[in-house]
């Protein structure tokens, strides 16, 4: 099936800039009141765009001489505050916001008709198969089809995401028997490394974590990334500082996260890593994340998350 063709990169970066405007507030030339504590202490981006080289880096533009201390501390600042607007964030205009709800609705109500473990694994065909046969999702309007194809296929580095593109085809299929639904959770693990690395870890420490959240292919992540999009009134560099966009998590290809139970939402801010039991796990070596809190890749600081793949 052809999904429609996307004009190159000119197609969405015309799409993209129709419509964006900035928000009130500083203006570009002013000066920020900048935290410079660790600036130094960015990672490396190994094999990635470094979001804070001299050329098209942080925000994709020349860094003159001497002002790399203040970028730096600026994208520190970004990654801390990552729920704060700003002047050079990428924002939907109002038509393009209406469409985003429109088709966040749709795919939620995708996931409460397939359920919630299975709707993680599902490819773009099979979920438009699920649209045709339930009346109850509905069929994507060619407007919401465009917006799924343009997101997924955007450079996120416009937004100010700098990970890697693990996943290049909007119909990604993972395979069922790749995988294991762990039990109690709805969620899924690649059999092999992921499993067993879970398993070690909740035997380790008496069963007090679980798993919050396994494999999550572009369909499911796309919703995560849309509902996050929703909630922040169309700011898609504000999302995309919480979570990968589409395309973009590991968790299609192997991380995963934790938390521990009985502690609710806490699980999915910085009082995890206050835990008992994030601390045995890192004295037991168990703990390699993908976004610390200087992480280069421009996303919050998630002690939850496990790093699987390099």
């Amino acid at each position: 099936m052809s999904y429609g063709a996307l004009s190159a990169a000119g197609g969405y970066v015309g799409w993209r800039m129709a419509h964006t405007w900035q928000p009130e507030g500083p203006k570009l030339g002013d000066e920020p009141t900048i935290k410079v504590a660790d600036a130094s202490r960015i990672e490396p981006a190994h094999q990635m765009l470094d979001p804070l080289a001299d050329e098209g880096g942080f925000g994709r533009q020349r860094t003159e001489p001497g002002t790399q201390a203040s970028d730096q501390a600026a994208y520190l600042q970004k990654i801390r505050d990552f729920d704060e607007v700003y002047p050079e964030d990428v924002i939907l205009g109002v038509d393009q916001l209406a469409i985003l709800k429109s088709t966040a609705r749709r795919l939620t109500k995708a996931q409460r008709v397939i359920g919630h473990g299975h709707f993680n694994l599902l490819n773009f065909d099979n979920l438009l198969k699920y649209c045709r046969r339930y009346s109850s999702i509905g069929r994507f309007s060619q407007q919401e089809l465009d917006l799924l194809e343009e997101l997924f296929a955007a450079d996120a580095t416009d937004y100010g995401f700098y990970g890697e593109k693990v996943q290049t085809e909007l119909t990604t299929e993972i395979a069922e028997k790749d995988t294991a639904k762990i039990a109690d959770t709805g969620h899924f693990l690649f059999r092999g490394e992921a499993q067993t690395k879970y398993e070690k870890m909740r035997q380790d420490l008496d069963g007090g974590i679980f798993l919050t959240s396994g494999i999550r292919n572009v369909v499911k992540q796309m919703q995560l990334f849309l509902d996050k999009a929703v909630t922040t009134d169309g700011n898609l560099s504000q999302a995309s500082r919480s979570l990968a966009p589409p395309g973009y998590s590991f968790h299609a290809v192997g991380d995963f996260d934790i938390g521990k139970v009985g502690a609710g939402l806490d699980n999915f801010n910085e009082v995890f890593a206050e835990t008992d039991e994030y601390k045995k796990l890192v004295d037991l070596g168990y703990i390699e994340l993908r976004y610390t809190p200087t992480n280069p890749f421009g996303v919050r600081h998630e002690p939850w998350h496990i790093k699987m793949k390099a």
